[in-house]
């Protein structure tokens, strides 16, 4: 199977060269293929963050070869795999960064470790996002087998990170900050779906106990519901929990860090 796009998420920024040469070992091998890139701004070696950013862009994506490179462990003996799944094929290290995105395109049915050189362009101990991920990437976009590219491997085997933390009860919920956007806004691993089961509907107030700071902040649609200044708690576009400031960065005012666990309540505290 071939495909017709490649997307590209990578802690490379864009100060240096890095991002330019993946791309430049992907023309040479499939110079048809577009591509899309989802960011190459993840903080530098964050795993966590960049399986968050994948997982929750795939789903908007076409049927692609989804290329990710954040990799503190390059050049140790950490694999480098291909995932294949239902809505398409996913490239980079073993070490949690594809698992979230592979679950949310149907789940892992073929893996495999990236030990066939014959398929990369380079020996780099320091850069295999050139030398051995973009190829393989661009290699499977033009229609070679995943079992060329290596030796099987099962996929309950595979590296995955610790699930984000979430407890739902009636009228509270346990959380934390899964993400912090370029807007400081705070993304919560708490779903619209958990949000129900615990019994919050917009309009509610929720008490946010978050670090060291307690707020009282409501439960609305967008930011302008709120005077310019106030928080606000709103499901955004990956339909997540989230706080915001309206007009300002909530993470710089907060100075939360992602990972910061969260306690929220509100049946109490009424609705607008």
């Amino acid at each position: 199977m071939s495909y017709d796009w490649i997307s590209l998420l990578t802690d490379f920024g864009t100060y240096d060269g890095f991002v330019a040469q993946c791309k430049g070992s992907i023309a040479r091998i499939a110079p048809a293929v577009r591509w899309i890139d989802v960011t190459h701004e993840i903080p530098a070696q964050d795993v966590r963050r960049g399986a968050a950013v994948l997982s929750q862009i795939v789903g908007q994506l076409p049927p692609a070869v989804h290329l990710a490179v954040v990799d503190p462990g390059v050049g140790t003996d950490r694999r480098g795999v291909a995932l294949q799944t239902p809505g398409g094929v996913l490239v980079g290290p073993d070490n949690g960064l594809l698992g979230w995105a592979a679950d949310v395109l149907g789940g892992v049915r073929k893996a495999v470790a990236l030990t066939n050189t014959d398929y990369h362009l380079g020996t780099s101990n320091t850069f295999h996002g050139r030398d051995i991920f973009s190829p393989v990437a661009a290699h499977t976009a033009v229609g070679v087998s995943l079992d060329d590219l290596g030796d099987p491997v099962d996929p309950a085997e595979l590296v995955r990170l610790p699930d984000p933390v979430l407890s739902v009860g009636s009228g509270q919920l346990d959380c934390e900050v899964l993400t912090i956007d370029h807007y400081g806004n705070l993304q919560t691993s708490a779903s619209a779906a958990a949000l129900t089961r615990a019994g919050f509907e917009r309009g509610d107030r929720l008490e946010w106990a978050i670090g060291d700071h307690r707020l009282t902040v409501l439960f609305g649609r967008t930011y302008g519901e709120v005077p310019p200044g106030d928080a606000l708690a709103y499901l955004d576009s990956a339909a997540f929990l989230s706080l915001g400031v309206n007009g300002a960065n909530a993470a710089a005012r907060l100075g939360i860090p992602p990972g910061t666990p969260i306690t929220i309540s509100g049946a109490a505290l009424g609705r607008d």
